[in-house]
This record gives C-alpha cells, sequence and structure tokens, in this order.
C-alpha cells in the first residue's frame, strides 16, 4: 500500500466504503469489485485501497479471528504478523513475570501489540516504515493513550529512552507520553528484527548477518533489561545465547517461530522449550538442556510422529520416555513402542501393516483392507505424496494413514490408523 492509498482510505467515505464493500475471498471478487466501484465514479487509488484492504481482512481471519473484520493491513504485514493467539500467550508470560509495559520495537501492523494492549499492558510500538507506523496506529487505536505508536528505528528509540546503560533517562528527547511510559520500571522489549526485504508486498528473506536491527545489537539489549526476540523457527541453534531462553511454538501443527526470552521473562532453569497449541489449547515440554537421545528400537504396535516444535527444540527423548518409546531411527524423527499411550507432543498412529515402499506393494495391502481414502506422511524418503498418490489404486469405504521412512537402508511403507 502506498501513502497516497492509505490516505484515501482514512477518511470517513473511504472507511465506510470499506464496510460497505465486505468480504472479498476470490480473485475473480476482486476484479468484479474493481469494476463496480470505478463505475461509479471512486477514485483508483480509493478503489485500489479499499478492494485491497477488504481481500486482506478476509485472509486475515485466520490469524486474528473476528478482529480482522476492523483492522487494516499491508499484504507482507498479514504475512509476517504473530497470530493473535500466539501473541496472546506471549503476554500472558510477560503479565506473569510482573511486566507491565512493553516497547513492541519492529511492530509491523501491530498484531502483538494487540495482544499486549488486550492483556493489560501499557504499549509502545515502534516501526521504521511510515505506512506500516500509521496502519499499527490504527489498529491499536481502540485501546487510547495505552497503546501509542512512533515511526523510527529500534536503536533510536531504545538509545533515546534508555541508554547505553538501561538506565531510563529522566531528561529524554522524546516528551511523549510513551517516553513517560519507559521511565517506569517494570518495563519489557518486544523485538520481531526484519527478516525480509523492506515493502508492503512482494518481499525476500535476508540472511541473519541482514536483519534489522542486527542481531548482535538485539542480543545485547537482551543482556540488559527483559526482551522477547521474534526469530524464525529454523534459526541457527548455535547462533543462539547459551543463557537465555529459546522457546519453539507450533501453531495446529505448524512451527511458526523461534522465541529469545531474557531476564526475567526467561524462566529459571529453562533454555529450551516446546509450545504446542491445537485451538484454544496450548500445551508446553521444557527443560535445562537438548534431551539426551532415546534408544532406538524395531517398529512396534505404535508410532508417534513429534511435533515439530519438539524437534526444533530437540526435545525428543524426553517425548519417548514419557511414552515408554524408542526411535524408530537414529536420524529421522519417528518414535515406536508397544504403549497403548500417546500425549499433545505427537500424534500417534496404530500399525496396521508393513510392506515394501512400491506403489505395487502398497496398493495390494490398500485393497485387502478396502482402503479408498488416504493420508500420505513421509520422513527420510525423497517422495512427492502427491505424485506418489497417483501411482496407487485407491478403491474401497476405509481410510487409513501411509507413512513412508526409512530404517537404515530399509525403505518401509506403513500402514496405520490414526489415534
Amino acid at each position: 500500500m502506498e501513502m497516497s492509498e492509505l490516505t484515501a482510505l482514512l477518511t470517513p467515505e473511504g472507511l465506510r466504503l470499506l464496510d460497505e464493500v465486505g468480504a472479498i475471498g476470490t480473485t475473480a471478487e476482486v476484479a468484479q469489485t474493481v469494476s463496480r466501484l470505478r463505475q461509479a465514479g471512486h477514485s483508483p487509488d480509493l478503489v485500489s485501497a479499499v478492494v485491497s484492504q477488504a481481500h486482506l481482512r478476509t485472509k486475515g481471519a485466520s490469524k486474528f479471528g473476528g478482529f480482522a473484520e476492523r483492522m487494516l493491513f499491508t499484504r507482507a504485514g498479514l504475512e509476517q504478523a504473530t497470530r493473535l493467539g500466539v501473541a496472546a500467550r506471549h503476554a500472558g508470560r510477560m503479565r506473569r513475570a510482573g511486566i507491565e509495559q512493553v516497547a513492541d520495537l519492529g511492530c509491523g501492523i501491530g498484531g502483538d501489540s494487540l495482544a499486549f494492549a488486550g492483556a493489560g499492558l501499557r504499549v509502545q510500538a515502534v516501526d521504521t516504515d511510515e505506512v506500516t507506523a500509521a496502519i499499527a496506529a490504527y489498529n491499536l487505536a481502540p485501546f487510547g493513550s495505552d497503546a501509542e505508536v512512533q515511526h523510527g528505528t529500534a536503536e533510536d528509540f531504545v538509545s533515546a529512552n534508555f541508554g547505553e546503560t538501561h538506565e531510563p533517562r529522566t531528561n529524554s528527547a522524546n516528551s511523549s507520553e510513551g517516553a513517560a511510559l519507559l521511565r517506569r520500571e517494570r518495563t519489557a522489549v518486544w523485538l520481531d528484527p526484519a527478516r525480509r526485504t523492506s515493502g508492503h508486498s512482494e518481499t525476500r528473506r535476508v540472511a541473519a548477518s541482514d536483519y534489522s536491527p542486527s542481531l548482535d545489537w538485539a542480543f545485547d539489549l537482551a543482556q540488559r533489561m527483559p526482551v522477547g526476540i521474534k526469530l524464525g523457527p529454523a534459526h541457527d541453534r548455535d547462533a543462539l545465547p547459551a543463557d537465555a531462553e529459546a522457546q519453539w511454538v507450533s501453531a495446529d501443527g505448524s512451527v511458526v517461530e523461534l522465541v529469545v526470552w531474557s531476564g526475567i521473562l526467561a524462566r529459571e532453569g529453562v533454555r529450551r522449550s516446546a509450545l504446542v497449541i491445537r485451538g484454544d489449547e496450548s500445551h508446553e515440554m521444557t527443560a535445562g538442556a537438548d534431551a539426551e537421545d532415546a534408544e532406538v528400537r524395531e517398529l512396534g504396535a505404535f508410532l508417534h510422529e513429534p511435533d515439530g516444535a519438539v524437534i526444533r527444540a530437540r526435545l525428543i527423548g524426553d517425548v519417548a520416555r514419557s511414552l515408554d518409546a524408542g526411535m524408530l531411527d537414529p536420524k529421522i524423527a519417528y518414535l515406536t513402542g508397544d504403549a497403548a499411550v500417546t500425549s499433545p507432543f505427537v500424534q500417534s498412529f496404530r500399525v496396521r501393516e508393513v510392506t515394501a515402499a512400491n506403489p505395487k506393494a502398497i496398493s495390494q495391502v490398500l485393497k485387502a483392507h478396502d482402503i479408498g481414502t488416504l493420508e500420505i506422511k513421509k520422513r527420510g524418503m525423497d517422495i512427492d505424496p502427491a505424485a506418489f498418490r497417483k501411482k496407487l489404486a485407491l478403491r474401497g469405504d476405509r481410510t487409513a494413514t501411509l507413512i513412508l521412512t526409512r530404517v537404515g537402508s530399509r525403505r518401509l511403507a506403513i500402514i496405520a490408523d490414526r489415534l
């Protein structure tokens, strides 16, 4: 979104038109709505802004639920925003640690700040992009002076309010309520370094050495005050601070982020954690270090697939021992055992039959079991599940899961039932 589009949108006419347009879910609906609004005499900037926002609001429901209906977005901002349910749990951690106010540096469209403010924390949000900062201000407007937004850099904001020693300045050049906020105790910083090129639509990932603000700067700040730093889940583990807590987060089966917590936000004795969120429920595993590997076992009656957050946190061994299970292969994240138990940290399957991992052998088993609906999962094998499915004879009324994997050099096809 360009500033001209945002300016056209943030008028009584623009916002009224956005509400009237309602949800736009498909590209065909986008084209139809653009044509209709232009024929009605609306300006190109206003039409572009209204249609884009209506389409993004529809997409935004997956992250923000009903709140998306009154929010504004950029395409890049929505893609990079924290899901509201995840951000709410971060806000809860801050409240439990005694934090009362938070500086959200690199706030984007304000997704994290929405959760912080909704949890009763006072928020000062900052973003380097003028349009994005304006959108964040709109999204946070319902919280009034408890959530303020500035256009600027994280480095300048910290320097102005904390200096080099994290002693809050009483004579800060910032005379706003936001500066007063940071002269109080119980303040934390939430950092979401830019991990992509700048822009509101098409962006690309950059190397960790090119994050803004830099990770060296962010990790140094984390040594001096309570900080949460949001990173990509595949971030180099060896580059993380040894004295911080690293928390991998998954939401509905997808690992969405890694957060590095410091100061009072890092729990005593915890250096690795996996937060697994499914719907409205969440479960967490914590440890003081990477878990010891579980023993390798022959395939038993049950197969367990650890959640991605557990794998990233290297807590597979702890999960295995809780299930009285072992590794199917030392290099592949499948667990197996004979105990009829499961946990929130795995997906569990009851093994029905094992055969060679070729379409002919698998099709014979599927036919014998009357299986016509098949879920396909794979690890350790270079197979495209969609292409592999086309090679199978799927006829029948029953359902099953096909797990393609290997044990050493052996390629296995495990037909199983999801528990």
